[in-house]
């Protein structure tokens, strides 16, 4: 085998490693891509799930309040440990800032 066919060879290995690690980076950053969708999806969710439960919260501890005539100390008692008057005064001020088709004025 002569001299030019070894580096022939050499630049031929050489530059079927380098793109067989392209590919591999690829296909790599493909996989990462989709799962960085997939939190960032989750985490969306997680967030619509946390202010639907933030503002039935909110009404429930509106009604009891209004409706129902107790303080915001006397609802948090009713609750248990689960809530803080602190809390309890966010949760309503959420519903409370909301017009008839629920959207925030």
């Amino acid at each position: 085998m002569g001299q030019q066919s070894i580096r022939q060879d050499a630049r031929r290995a050489a530059l079927d490693a380098q793109s067989k690690r392209r590919r591999e980076r690829a296909e790599r950053e493909k996989r990462l891509e989709g799962l960085a969708v997939r939190i960032l999806v989750a985490v969306r969710e997680r967030d619509a799930a946390v202010a639907d439960a933030d503002g039935r919260m909110g009404e429930a501890l509106r009604e009891m309040t209004e409706d129902e005539g107790l303080s915001a100390r006397d609802a948090v008692e009713w609750c248990g440990d689960e809530i803080t008057v602190r809390e309890a005064t966010r949760l309503r001020r959420l519903v409370s800032g909301k017009g008839a088709d629920g959207v925030t004025s």
